[in-house]
């Protein structure tokens, strides 16, 4: 992370530090209170799962976030367990691998309902850049590296920009070559350009606009 690409964005937020303290205040305050009203809904979710197939409710699995900091996201189980039919770590919308639960809280983003938790440990935010896997991580260009100053997200404009990911990636015939060398450069851009947006109101039109856009 230490070069001139990304020391440009280091400096951008140097000049944000209060807007970067309400974030983390506004994080904790609202994770609390979203656990309390989503306790009871995902305590049905978590019942549905385990109905549905066998294995674990929760998928952890290894993030990268603030500073290369790699931690144990937290979602929903959208897949059979053991299924080792193909080894990409990103899912096209026919990915035989998702099960029938999977579907329907993939397409509403109720499997990501448990990231509340990693925002109360800090390792989250509600707005920044998705966390990528370590193998994702090895591929950014020098400016990419910028957006690991920042919290990871559960929710991002690129994220909503690019909603419909595995609809994309369904119709190519390789599935983790069309992610890296043509959609994760494309969700890069909008994730650099958040920095240099950044600001605690703009997260909270990034949050509205996430209901209106993926929800509704």
């Amino acid at each position: 992370m230490q070069n001139a690409e990304v020391r440009k964005y280091y400096d951008i937020l140097e000049k944000k530090k209060i807007s970067l303290f309400l974030k983390r205040v506004f994080d904790i305050i609202f994770a609390v209170i979203l656990t309390i009203i989503l306790i009871i809904p995902m305590g049905i979710i978590a019942v549905v799962i385990k109905a549905d197939s066998e294995g674990s409710i929760f998928f952890r699995q290894e993030r990268v976030t603030t500073g290369g900091k790699i931690f144990r996201i937290f979602k929903f189980r959208t897949m059979y367990v053991n299924d080792n039919s193909k080894n990409a770590q990103v899912t096209a919308g026919s990915d035989s691998r998702i099960t029938k639960a999977g579907k329907f809280l993939r397409k509403l983003r109720l499997d990501e309902l448990p990231q509340v938790f990693n925002v109360l440990t800090g390792d989250m935010s509600f707005v920044g850049t998705r966390p990528e896997v370590q193998r994702y991580v090895d591929k950014y260009s020098p400016e990419m590296y910028a957006t690991l100053l920042m919290p990871a997200g559960i929710t991002s404009m690129t994220s909503i920009k690019y909603r419909n990911e595995e609809e994309i990636l369904e119709k190519a015939d390789d599935v983790e070559k069309a992610y890296i060398e043509e959609i994760l450069p494309q969700k890069m851009k909008y994730n650099i350009e958040y920095i240099e947006k950044f600001n605690i109101f703009y997260d909270m039109y990034v949050m509205f606009l996430t209901v209106i856009k993926v929800f509704l």
